[in-house]
């Protein structure tokens, strides 16, 4: 059995989170063929993998969703123009009618096709102009115009994307990773698995009204698409997980069909958090706080210093580690070291990259800042290593600390987002009390055994790949179909 791996902009390029789950799903696998569909921002990033991929992974292809080909080709004396058929399909997209997916996939992986030639052509300024007149009339129709180009530059690329043959095409996302799973499965056949960590059409809706790049009703325009890409994903999926029911809870909002729903939690191999290596002598005198993240706006890295300075006045032997890569965001990480420098506080470490196994046992307890999450990680890593957490009420941080009806107890403290003092006070208060910081941390190890093992997730997956490859002719390899796929 072949499993695609359809990501975008993680695997294997980036460390951690959804990176680190694709890793450990495909090594869970061994007897099963891997190959992975990637999505990359440009022809840049080709090749630059972070990880040494698993014996096992066959292939890596890459989709690009800026190409410096496009608006660089000879110009053609007569433009291709589209038949009745692409032009209705076209359309379909741009109004957001009754979307001809089917046509589309067609349409773009002729190889006549340009994008070029679609995006600057008369049938597609038509169809603008048709949007234009109904939905926006009263903005400026050039910068509409080179929006909607903007907008319709990546899809397009991604349409045009040849996708490899599989049995199982396993998008961990919607949007455009969705796009290629479900042009993959009208193409080749094979079943169709959604698996969202986060959801990634909230995701980019939030980017989105933060952002300063994108103003006014451009930002709805743009949310729109995300929300069409996701319906498609939705649609043509076999089965779409979620790690916890809230993120169920907002698929269904977002039009996913109940009946297609399951809550696949996330595993950790917690035999690799046994027997750590303790405190140095370097560490003699202070209580560590670790904070495993990449250093990107995201993670909220900003406020995490200045709760810890506020922290340290109170409690001077804190020490901070700051553990992962800098170099994801280069300017975002300049701003966080001239923010020690300009709060002169002591005692904060950037590791960079590093092995978690080595350092997590010498920490006290650890804290994530998130402004966003789905169900971290490195949340799971702490309680495998006996360490309490400080997380921010994101995702699924909430259910990690406190469980539900686990019989467990709360094993953190959690906060608001972006709240200095909340953080500030949480520090102090785990760092004061050595046997609140016991307590807590065999209640988070009791709830990542009972849970979280990787044992289990693999278990789940085993048995969600056996029902979708059996489902669309494919058996699991040296069985015959099990009764869990039987029934």
């Amino acid at each position: 059995m072949k499993i695609c791996i359809v990501a975008e902009g993680c695997y294997p390029y980036v460390v951690g989170g959804v990176s680190g789950w694709i890793h450990s799903m495909i090594k869970s696998f061994p007897q099963l063929e891997f190959v992975i569909l990637t999505i990359v921002s440009d022809r840049s990033q080709s090749g630059k993998f972070t990880y040494e991929l698993p014996e096992n992974v066959k292939a890596v292809y890459e989709a690009y969703l800026d190409d410096l080909d496009w608006g660089h080709r000879k110009k053609h004396k007569r433009r291709t123009r589209l038949n009745a058929g692409e032009y209705k399909a076209l359309r379909s997209v741009v109004l957001n009618q009754d979307v001809d997916w089917d046509l589309l996939f067609r349409m773009f992986q002729k190889d006549r096709i340009c994008i070029d030639d679609v995006l600057m052509g008369a049938d597609f300024l038509e169809i603008v102009k048709e949007c234009y007149r109904l939905r926006y009339p009263y903005v400026v129709f050039s910068d509409f115009l080179w929006t909607m180009r903007s907008i319709y530059l990546p899809l397009f690329l991604i349409l045009q994307t040849k996708v490899p043959k599989a049995d199982i095409y396993h998008c961990v996302a919607t949007g455009y990773a969705g796009v290629l799973g479900s042009m993959a499965k009208y193409i080749h056949g094979g079943g169709l698995l959604v698996s969202e960590h986060g959801i990634y059409t909230r995701e980019r809706e939030e980017e989105l009204l933060k952002a300063g790049w994108v103003t006014g009703i451009y930002k709805n325009i743009w949310i729109d698409q995300f929300r069409k890409m996701s319906r498609l994903a939705y649609d043509r999926a076999d089965m779409v997980t979620s790690l916890y029911d809230h993120a169920r809870q907002l698929q269904l909002e977002l039009s996913c069909p109940k009946e297609k729903t399951r809550i696949t939690p996330n595993g950790i191999d917690i035999s690799r958090f046994a027997n750590l290596p303790g405190k140095l002598p370097e560490d003699e005198g202070f209580i560590n706080i670790g904070a495993v993240l990449r250093v990107t706006p995201i993670k909220d890295v900003k406020t995490m210093i200045r709760a810890f300075s506020f922290a340290k006045e109170k409690v001077p032997n804190l020490k901070l580690w700051i553990m992962g890569p800098c170099d994801e965001d280069p300017e975002y990480a300049r701003e966080c070291f001239d923010l020690v420098e300009a709060l002169k506080v002591k005692d904060v470490v950037f590791t960079g990259r590093i092995n978690v196994q080595e350092y997590l046992g010498r920490m006290d307890f650890t804290i994530l800042t998130s402004i966003s999450e789905g169900q971290p990680l490195t949340i799971l890593e702490s309680y495998a290593a006996h360490k309490p957490v400080i997380a921010t009420d994101v995702g699924n941080c909430r259910e990690l600390i406190y469980g539900i009806n686990d019989g467990c107890g709360t094993a953190g403290i959690l906060t608001h987002i972006m709240n200095t003092a909340e953080l500030a006070s949480a520090m102090v208060e785990l760092a004061s009390s050595p046997k609140m910081r016991k307590e807590m941390s065999e209640r988070g190890y009791n709830r990542a055994v009972k849970g979280y093992r990787i044992e289990q997730m693999k278990q789940t997956y085993a048995q969600i790949y056996e029902q979708i490859g059996w489902d669309h002719g494919s058996v699991w390899p040296g069985d015959e179909p099990g009764e869990s796929a039987k029934n």
